[in-house]
């Protein structure tokens, strides 16, 4: 999908990275702390990505998938009811291979899979639904600085490719490994959130959606999006005392 992010007219000041587009799909980096579209959850939010997409662009768009407002990274739209609807029913039948980046609390393993099945968070009179996330560790990180009760402080950097789409999957799994993602305010631990605001200036929840793949609807060709990390992930990533355990995917 050719990269066309044109200068549109718009309304709106806020301008979205749009990172890949043809005539049925535009993709962009959605930022941290962006809705995708209107949410009775956050009513008081002005801004949501589907909105000022499409002002920007002049066109109605159709989000064919979610992330959580605090997540950044690839974000797929459809121009057209129809396409949306295809790629939706993609979606739930797991023909759509998601992969994303999150900085956790300790050494996580080298590889696993977390087999459990998760709740909605503000639906907790609901059943727990089925969901399964495959994980491997891209790189460690050990400072020697106390955090909460351990001498050590330690990290890892997570590579995590969900086979089922559940509101807050990622996030509840990696709790429920003892493995919390950095800055998550719901799942995560505030000592280790306030580590790495006051000694990285890190603001955000460190998980990013970095790529997506899947058969594209009309071409029938194989595609693929990465989205590029944000300058507070970056930074993190940056940390030269990043033990790598993989080459970078």
């Amino acid at each position: 999908m050719p990269c066309n992010s044109g200068q549109p007219r718009e309304s709106n000041s806020v301008r979205l990275d749009i990172i890949a587009r043809d005539k049925t799909l535009v993709a962009i980096n959605k930022p941290a702390g962006l809705l995708v579209h209107r949410s009775a959850i956050d009513f008081h939010e002005q801004h949501n990505a589907q909105e000022i997409l499409q002002q920007q662009i002049e066109h109605d768009v159709y989000p064919v998938h979610r992330l959580d407002k605090p997540t950044s990274g690839v974000l797929l739209f459809a121009l057209h009811k129809e396409i949306a609807s295809d790629l939706a029913t993609k979606f739930q039948n797991h023909e759509i291979h998601k992969a994303y980046l999150a900085i956790v609390r300790g050494h996580t393993q080298n590889t696993g899979v977390i087999d459990n099945p998760v709740r909605d968070k503000d639906a907790p009179q609901k059943p727990r639904k089925q969901a399964l996330t495959n994980y491997r560790t891209r790189a460690n990180l050990s400072l020697p600085l106390s955090v909460d009760q351990y001498p050590e402080a330690r990290y890892s950097m997570v590579q995590l490719e969900p086979e089922s789409g559940r509101r807050h999957q990622l996030r509840q799994h990696l709790k429920h490994i003892s493995h919390p993602i950095i800055g998550d305010t719901s799942y995560g631990k505030t000592v280790h959130n306030r580590f790495f605001k006051q000694h990285f200036q890190c603001t955000r929840l460190l998980l990013h959606a970095e790529r997506l793949s899947f058969i594209h609807p009309v071409s029938s060709k194989e595609i693929t999006i990465t989205a590029e990390f944000d300058k507070q992930f970056q930074r993190i990533i940056n940390l030269p005392e990043w033990h790598r355990l993989t080459d970078h995917a």
